[in-house]
């Protein structure tokens, strides 16, 4: 009789997102879709983090936090001193992510396409990262990945600024891109190497910014190519559910959106409600939309994308000038104008958050005074070069806050991202 009991079996948990997805789309979709007929059945939804982007979303998914604990609050990041804008990225995150805990057990991740992971870090694991990761060579962990999806031709990323205005050339890409994805899940996937496999298809959030009418609206032209896009779509989500079918047991999967999507009403420039309410001037005309140099020291306040307000207070920017005294003022002032807000008779917002009250807790220089929630069909937009409040820049769909997919072979209802973060850690036992 031996001695040595046999190891336990892995207890493998595969976490697939679907980038924007929203349920009731996706019920409807389902119709003709039968494999996301199966993800759609017993799905729930589960509500965004605020502000409702994907750096601050999937960030939250692969933390656990929301943003007060994880330091990501939008798609851009200020620096106090210069008012030079840039992109968030992985290094700008402040706890450590599921991954880390994880490898600190010994146990492997596997990641795809996961945005606001470039550049790619060390895990134990392997790890190709998502938006928006500029190249190949900073985007995958450990290096000689790079090369290898190099040779395999893959693209990180479709071209939506040329894509914006042909929907051809949009949809062709979207293929590219989808074809990518599978590339790398038939790399990282067969040997089971793994105990978490995170897989992020983005095709969807890309397809509904620019062609959400056309998505939803049969009578438009390019109903018919969408749709097609969506089949193409569905085939790849068949090619990975079949892998998941084909896992031994212990097993689990977790189906997730961070955020929702809806047809758009009308893009809303902030920073020019504040410019037309007294808050905010600039010193000459901005080089592009995101010239926040320009902001003189005159300025009240200021917006960053999509919906965050700063003060521009002398003790955190270079040329602020807001004293503690005015402080709570010119916030009731800011909250009071934007509510009343409308457009075409319809309010704007749902509500203007207090930063202090809605991330309770952040030391980070990035968090906003206020953070607002937009009400469906609203796109919020802090652009430096715009002059007009409303208008339409070549989207057609913007996310919501409320409705995206999520589905669990377990039954788990997280109520919001940061909840799905923390349902991964409770998979492998890991608390606190």
């Amino acid at each position: 009789m031996s001695l040595f009991l046999p190891s336990e079996p892995r207890s493998r948990l595969v976490v697939l997102g679907l980038d924007g997805l929203p349920l009731n789309l996706a019920r409807t979709l389902g119709a003709s879709l039968p494999n996301l007929r199966r993800l759609a059945g017993d799905a729930v939804t589960v509500r965004a983090e605020l502000p409702e982007l994907s750096p601050v979303n999937w960030t939250s998914v692969a933390t656990g936090e929301g943003p007060e604990g994880h330091g990501v609050f939008g798609f851009s990041h200020l620096d106090p001193r210069t008012y030079g804008l840039r992109v968030t990225q992985a290094t700008d995150e402040t706890c450590p992510t599921v991954f880390d805990r994880l490898g600190e057990r010994g146990l492997v991740s596997r990641v795809v396409n996961l945005p606001n992971t470039y550049p790619a870090r060390p895990l134990r694991g392997m790890l190709v990262a998502g938006f928006v990761a500029p190249d190949l060579r900073g985007a995958a962990y450990p290096p000689f990945l790079a090369a290898r999806l190099g040779e395999a031709g893959y693209k990180l990323e479709a071209d939506t600024t040329r894509g914006r205005t042909d929907p051809a050339y949009l949809l062709d890409e979207l293929r590219e891109t989808l074809k990518s994805r599978l590339t790398a899940l038939d790399m990282l996937w067969p040997d089971l190497g793994w105990d978490l496999f995170v897989h992020v298809f983005t095709e969807t959030d890309r397809l509904f910014h620019f062609l959400m009418d056309a998505v939803v609206r049969p009578e438009l032209p390019a109903h018919f190519e969408c749709l097609r896009f969506l089949a193409d779509w569905d085939h790849a989500l068949g090619r990975f559910l079949a892998r998941y079918d084909a896992l031994p047991e212990p097993k689990r999967l977790l189906v997730v959106a961070d955020h929702g999507f809806t047809e758009l009403t009308t893009e809303v420039s902030l920073n020019t409600w504040l410019m037309r309410a007294g808050l905010l001037s600039l010193s000459g005309a901005p080089d592009d939309e995101w010239d926040a140099s320009k902001i003189t020291p005159e300025s009240k306040a200021f917006a960053l994308d999509p919906g965050r307000i700063y003060l521009h207070e002398r003790r955190r920017f270079a040329r602020g000038t807001v004293l503690p005294g005015e402080r709570e003022g010119l916030l009731a002032r800011i909250i009071d104008g934007l509510m009343a807000l409308k457009y075409e008779g319809a309010p704007v917002l749902r509500a203007v958050h207090r930063g202090t009250a809605f991330y309770p807790g952040s030391a980070s220089d990035q968090c906003p005074d206020l953070v607002c929630e937009p009400r469906p069909g609203f796109d919020l937009k802090a652009k430096f070069d715009r002059w007009n409040i409303f208008g339409l820049h070549g989207r057609t769909g913007t996310h919501t806050v409320d409705g995206a997919i999520f589905a669990d072979t377990r039954g788990a209802r997280p109520e919001r991202m940061r909840d799905v973060g923390r349902i991964i850690l409770q998979h492998f036992d890991i608390t606190g």
